[in-house]
């Protein structure tokens, strides 16, 4: 279980709300500027300034108040970023790889190895990312989430940067590996096809506060701000 309250500045936005998920995936939506990926930061320990709290299967990784804080690389939360954060001179082995330094060589190739197979690409391990489609990119940067055993991970629109074809084929593999995962997995998209095929619960964030929360059928059914309403209507965002 990750619960979280947290108050956070990103510029001109002020993030203040409180969260909690269980294993698998809870989808975020809300328009643009509204703290999708601010919420995202803030969980990781990437943004500077946070208060509040935040635990993680019952650890506490933030208390302002009492001043603790763990860093960022000791919180075992895995973060995919909108282009996938791949590095393009390092082989895709590499890549995944890159966030494993404490482990031995030896063991470090076999988490590299596990975790490719597990996302079916066992056999691009060679390859640079330039050489992948972007359905491949995308598997390569789950298998580096994948690789370092998150507590928790963190997907900033996984899909987006695919072509709709692709999106088909790569959403229900995506939605399948998050719910066997079984971790809390925090997912911002705007696309209706990915939330329910996630099939998990549904936040929705408008500027910088939880405006609703709820299954995507009572979303769908009751939305409370003018973008859910659009977002289920298919009008444009």
């Amino acid at each position: 279980m990750l619960s979280a309250r947290l108050d956070a500045r990103r510029g001109s936005l002020r993030l203040s709300l409180e969260l909690e998920a269980g294993p698998g995936p809870l989808a975020i939506i809300g328009p643009n500027g509204s703290g999708k990926s601010t919420l995202l930061l803030a969980v990781l320990g990437a943004l500077p300034g946070v208060r509040g709290t935040l635990s993680l299967g019952g650890e506490i990784l933030l208390d302002s108040g009492r001043q603790l804080f763990t860093p960022i690389e000791e919180r075992r939360i895995a973060y995919v970023p909108q282009d996938y954060g791949l590095f393009p001179h390092l082989t895709v082995q590499a890549n995944v790889a890159f966030g494993l330094p404490q482990l031995p060589a030896d063991q470090r190739a076999e988490r590299v190895r596990r975790a490719l197979d597990d996302v079916g690409i066992g056999q691009l391990g060679e390859r640079l990312p330039g050489q992948l489609s972007g359905g491949e990119r995308q598997r390569v940067a789950l298998a580096r989430a994948l690789a370092i055993r998150p507590r928790a991970i963190l997907l900033d629109e996984p899909l987006a940067a695919l072509d709709a074809p692709t999106q088909v084929r790569v959403r229900a593999f995506l939605a399948e590996r998050l719910r066997r995962l079984a971790v809390p997995a925090l997912v911002v998209t705007h696309d209706t096809a990915d939330v329910l095929a996630l099939g998990g619960p549904l936040l929705v964030l408008e500027s910088g506060r939880v405006a609703q929360r709820g299954s995507p059928e009572a979303v769908r059914a009751g939305p409370v701000t003018a973008f859910a309403r659009a977002f289920w209507s298919g009008e444009p965002l």
